[in-house]
């Protein structure tokens, strides 16, 4: 975990220079993302949201339809709303939510044009490809490793 705490720290002085200032950790549910990412908070002070937390209960009062429209204009109120160069996100699973219709990496892109972003990402990274879910599910995703700055955290289950 240290490493990756560090390497999270590099990516974030790296991001400052970059046009997508985004930094995401990756790695599949249940291996430790969440004590790294309260471990760069408490370093930091960066803010730390629980992203389905925060988003879900911005779109209570919606209609589908309107969720799906207003998914980006939220996140952009939310993390303006955090009010600090560095936002850390966490449980950022309501992004792939099949119903709001969204390209994840696309929304988070976005949201690091203005400040650094670094984000949680429950997959992970194969020949050059940066995966979401399993093949066939509803919420798999898939994309190639650019525009960005991974830090895949080791874990023993991956050898």
């Amino acid at each position: 975990m240290e490493n990756t705490f560090e390497d999270i720290l590099e990516k974030i002085e790296q991001a400052s220079g970059l046009y997508h200032r985004l930094v995401l950790l990756v790695a599949p549910a249940g291996t430790g993302k969440t004590a790294v990412i309260r471990k760069i908070h408490q370093s930091t002070g960066a803010p730390l949201l629980n992203l389905n937390l925060e988003l879900s209960q911005h779109l209570l009062d919606l209609t589908e339809r309107q969720r799906a429209l207003q998914v980006h204009i939220l996140l952009e109120d939310i993390l303006r709303d955090a009010d600090n160069d560095v936002v850390l996100l966490d449980n950022i699973e309501i992004l792939f939510e099949v119903a709001l219709k969204q390209d994840p990496l696309r929304l988070l892109l976005a949201l690091s044009r203005n400040r650094t972003v670094v984000a949680t990402w429950n997959g992970g990274i194969k020949n050059n490809s940066l995966t979401y879910a399993a093949p066939g599910h509803p919420e798999y995703q898939h994309y190639p490793v650019r525009d960005f700055l991974p830090v895949v955290l080791a874990s023993e289950s991956q050898g």
